[in-house]
């Protein structure tokens, strides 16, 4: 899939000038940056809706005390 986006002048700056030292495309840096990250933004925006499940009460937690007990951790 094709994507269109507009970077900032100095990041496309950045890009170019990676791109000429390494001999690779932007869009190589570019797709990188984005599979390196989408982990990170994914678990972020879930911790997020958690959080907001448990504030309002929606989500129950368990203490950290009773999961080890539970899962005969607590030796």
């Amino acid at each position: 899939m094709t994507y269109s986006i507009r970077l900032p002048h100095e990041i496309e700056d950045r890009l170019e000038n990676l791109s000429l030292k390494t001999g690779r495309s932007k869009s190589f840096y570019v797709r990188e940056a984005i599979l390196d990250h989408l982990d990170d933004i994914e678990d972020t925006y879930l911790a997020e809706k958690r959080l907001e499940r448990i504030n309002s009460g929606r989500t129950q937690t368990i203490p950290l005390q009773e999961v080890m007990k539970r899962y005969e951790m607590d030796n």
